[in-house]
């Protein structure tokens, strides 16, 4: 019954989660007519990125909502960092969701503002001293490779720049998890790949945990196959018989079900019909 979850008694997270950090059990939400996702399960380990795959409207941006706390889901549980996010009253989602950095489709930056007080928002809603967000600020966007930047605003930069200011100041806060809507959409291939890069290295260099919901296969192949080198300060493939490990995986949505939950290897094994005429 929908709404259902909402009147239970608190669910423990599941035995064994401690290395989880976000932990979907049989959700289902449906708006009006719709299901977008039935009984929907999937595990994000700590370090991890799992990217959501699938066609428009298949519940990818769905999912990060609700592991926001942004809808409610029709049944099922969700956990985020061992908090039961479908059991929370707003004022509580509100702490929960200062430990989470969101990277939006379209960078959603304010456009009356500077980049260093773009990057600077959430810090200074916090109250962080001036020292201190002046430090952390070049910092993010150092790492993004944009600190000649901070005196611009918005207007003056390019897509691919914009997206990678609001990744900066996704990381300001030193998120332990991060989401991710699209975050290459509308971006050229070469620009597309500076923003992988970057997902990359904030994935292998500060072990992050992470939800992507992309449409662009490449992106995530990407991701997958290669590894943040710090001496070389760049993304590098994995080579053949390597003992690198790229922590990503993939999450396949069809018919508002999870199709398939696995890595590269295992989805390039695949049988299964659907899959192999959508990774090719």
């Amino acid at each position: 019954m929908p709404g259902a979850a909402s009147q239970l008694e608190p669910a423990p997270p599941p035995s064994g989660s401690s290395q989880q950090t976000i932990i979907f059990k049989d959700v289902s939400i449906a708006f009006e007519e719709n299901q977008v996702l039935s009984q929907v399960s999937f595990e994000l380990t700590s370090g991890e990125t799992k990217m959501l795959l699938g066609v428009l409207g298949s519940g990818k941006s769905t999912i990060l909502k609700l592991a926001l706390g942004l809808i409610k889901p029709d049944s099922g549980d969700i956990w985020v960092l061992g908090e039961h996010v479908n059991q929370m009253k707003e004022e509580d989602l509100f702490h929960l969701r200062r430990r989470i950095g969101m990277v939006f489709q379209e960078s959603a930056l304010f456009d009356s503002m500077t980049v260093r007080e773009n990057v600077a928002y959430r810090l200074v809603e916090e109250h962080v001293p001036a020292e201190e967000i002046e430090t952390r600020v070049r910092e993010a966007l150092r790492f993004v490779e944009l600190e000649h930047t901070l005196d611009m605003f918005p207007a003056e930069l390019s897509g691919g720049m914009r997206r990678r200011v609001a990744i900066a100041r996704a990381i300001i806060t030193k998120p332990e998890v991060l989401l991710y809507d699209s975050p290459t959409a509308g971006l050229d291939p070469v620009t597309s790949t500076t923003i992988i890069e970057l997902l990359v290295k904030q994935r292998d260099v500060y072990h992050t945990s992470a939800l992507m919901a992309t449409h662009r296969l490449a992106d995530t192949l990407t991701m997958a196959t290669h590894y943040f080198d710090e001496k070389a300060n760049q993304m590098l493939p994995i080579p053949d018989g390597s003992s690198i490990e790229a922590r990503s995986t993939f999450l396949v949505l069809r018919d508002s079900k999870v199709i398939f939950d696995g890595d590269v290897r295992q989805l390039a094994a695949s049988t299964d019909e659907y899959l192999r005429e959508y990774i090719s």
